[in-house]
């Protein structure tokens, strides 16, 4: 028998580089994480519960720790540890996954360039030196946390934010430049476009709807150009259709004149269905 471990990492926000925080987050949560203490008696298997034994942590050998790289130009310029908006600008991308004793537990490349051996060594000694100080910290974090929890002091991050206080996520005020305020205001102004035309009244489009305030621009049922065409051409069509059949029906080979807009076409008693051309309708006016 053996222990299933889950573990689930939730982001709420990052600025890039989101695998290095991952792995450190998750490694971290592993060291922390404390399973029940078990005893084995022949085949018969005893888990305690946490007030009749302490539990008791994992066997975790080492930490990998996951460093990425960053290149642009071509692989001119390297870059450790990239931001959001470094990493949409970036050519090509390289995770190492190291622990502190310079064993390489995996490795990911990607983008659209070909790394050379060298690049690929000289990443591999930056990763080491950055592996061996995320481990010292992490260590340093975790003997702290047990220190604190035998003391009985605030612990954990639910402790290290403020209860019931509304200010527990406040920001440092920052200073803001008032210079010149009014001639960038009326300079804004006078570049911006005028104000459209307010409605203090509701406004009756059709029965069953209505509309207050300054709205914006109804685009419901406007066609794309291309659609546009479609429509032009499927009318084309389906006007010729008609006139030759009425050409057929009338036996006569002179010039067929044109059909009301509104008036169906009627055809033989032949057919064994009616068949009637439907005429596009106009398209609906913008509304505000």
């Amino acid at each position: 028998q053996v222990w299933q471990i889950r573990l689930d990492l939730h982001v709420l926000n990052h600025d890039g580089n989101i695998i290095d925080a991952a792995s450190i987050a998750g490694i971290v949560a592993l060291c922390h994480f404390r399973r029940p203490d078990v005893s084995v008696q022949g085949e018969e298997v005893t888990v305690y519960t946490p007030e009749e034994r302490d539990p008791v942590p994992l066997s975790i050998h080492h930490m990998p720790i996951c460093v990425s790289f960053a290149f642009f130009q071509q692989g001119t310029y390297l870059l450790v540890d990239p931001s959001e908006r470094e990493e949409r600008v970036m050519d090509g991308f390289l995770v190492i996954a190291m622990n502190k004793h310079r064993e390489i537990c995996t490795m990911q490349s990607s983008g659209v360039i070909m790394l050379v051996k060298d690049q690929v060594l000289r990443c591999s000694k930056i990763t080491a030196v950055k592996v061996a100080e995320i481990t010292e910290l992490i260590q340093k974090a975790l003997e702290n946390d047990q220190k604190v929890r035998k003391e009985g002091g605030k612990f954990g991050f639910a402790e290290s934010i403020p209860n019931q206080r509304i200010t527990a996520f406040r920001m440092e005020s920052a200073a803001v430049d008032t210079n010149n305020v009014e001639e960038q205001a009326e300079e804004i102004i006078t570049k911006a476009d005028p104000p459209s035309e307010v409605f203090a009244e509701p406004i009756l489009h059709a029965p069953g709807t209505a509309q207050i305030g300054e709205g914006i621009e109804n685009s419901w049922g406007d066609l794309e150009e291309s659609e546009k065409e479609e429509a032009a051409e499927e009318e084309g069509e389906s006007e010729a259709a008609a006139f030759e059949c009425q050409k057929m029906e009338t036996g006569d080979t002179s010039t067929v004149a044109e059909p009301k807009k509104d008036e169906p076409i009627v055809l033989s008693d032949s057919e064994e269905e009616e068949v009637v051309i439907l005429e596009p309708q106009e398209l609906p006016k913008k509304t505000r």
